[in-house]
């Protein structure tokens, strides 16, 4: 345990029977305990975790992880929890809403009338999460208002869309369908397969490998700036440095073409990747752009990790991206469809 974590024991006057006693003081100045039955009686403050560290002396946040459980949690504080802190939800409130989630789940896979995998098939079926939203900032749980410059922004993707079909042509689809990418956090949001991500570390870079569409960031520890402004990506400019235990990664430089909540090139993102236990990282992602929401916010999830056995699928999604052909090919069916079909006469 660090200096700036272990109780200090300080010896404290006490007027009344001009007696002395011992308190003990946590290291932001609270008193832990006091006198012989206090001390009996006050629970053991808890213990933070210290991570092994790597061969260099950086925290080891390496291995295979998995966010499966985390599948179905809503993104910001439900209203039927309105007026309730993440903190507020204890363990027995949270298992009844991952039944809840899970049985509306079922629920609507018996309801549904598209031909589709079985629900067993999918690799979150019975997720149990860790928590009842994901927003932890703002405290109310929710994301904060768009800007004026968003809504206009947003209004015009709108209308540049207007007249266009779901599949006039491949770039009315998204680019996940096209097997480009799922940007971040996108690459690391749950879905109902490919939640596998490996972390692999050396002194100077940190690589993140995701299963879904098979992406890879490299992250360097050097502490040299962010690329030029003009180099924009999919998946941004990457910086990163440990603040203690926790691995802060910076990411700006993102292109306008997959945009995040309606996010701007503007974003300024900030991850978080902070051991908390043993096997289980909290991952939580800041968003600051201010073109877009009137001020920052932030989610969190954790990260489990897995057996090394468990390593990412190879992700060979334009070989087998049969869903675009058919998405299209079936539209062209439907247009020729419609211009054979006999026209009503004209009143």
């Amino acid at each position: 345990m660090s200096n700036a974590s272990r109780p200090r024991t300080v010896l404290v006057c006490l007027v009344a029977g001009a007696a002395a006693t011992l308190a003990t003081w946590s290291h932001d100045g609270s008193v832990l305990a006091q006198g012989p039955a206090a001390r009996a009686a006050a629970p053991a403050p808890a213990r933070r975790y210290v991570p092994a560290r790597t061969p260099w002396g950086d925290p080891d946040l390496q291995g295979v992880f998995t966010n499966s459980d985390e599948s179905q949690t809503p993104m910001e504080r439900p209203q039927e929890l309105t007026g309730r802190r993440l903190e507020d939800i204890t363990p027995e409130e949270l298992k009844r809403l991952n039944d809840a989630r899970n049985e509306a789940r079922a629920e609507a896979d018996r309801q549904r009338w598209e031909l589709r995998s079985p629900l067993h098939w999918f690799e979150n079926m019975n997720f149990k999460n860790s928590r009842a939203w994901l927003v932890v900032d703002p405290a109310d749980g929710r994301i904060p208002p768009l800007t004026a410059e968003a809504r206009r922004r947003n209004a015009a993707r709108a209308e540049a869309r207007k007249g266009r079909g779901e599949a006039d042509s491949y770039e009315d689809r998204s680019y996940f369908d096209r097997c480009i990418s799922r940007g971040v956090p996108g690459s690391m949001m749950p879905a109902i397969y490919g939640n596998s991500y490996d972390i692999t570390q050396s002194p100077d870079a940190v690589s993140i490998r995701y299963e879904m569409i098979h992406e890879a960031r490299i992250i360097p520890l050097n502490g040299g700036p962010h690329a030029s402004a003009s180099i924009r990506s999919y998946m941004g400019d990457a910086r990163g440095h440990f603040e203690g235990d926790t691995l802060v990664v910076e990411t700006t430089n993102f292109n306008d073409r997959l945009p995040y909540r309606g996010s701007s090139d503007r974003l300024r993102l900030v991850e978080r990747f902070t051991p908390v236990a043993p096997n289980v990282v909290e991952w939580s992602v800041t968003f600051d752009d201010p073109a877009t929401w009137e001020r920052p916010w932030t989610f969190a999830m954790n990260l489990a990790k897995v057996d090394e056995a468990q390593q990412p699928f190879e992700y060979a999604c334009h070989e087998g991206n049969y869903a675009m052909f058919n998405l299209l090919s079936i539209a062209r069916q439907e247009e020729a469809a419609a211009a054979r079909a006999p026209r009503a006469p004209a009143k």
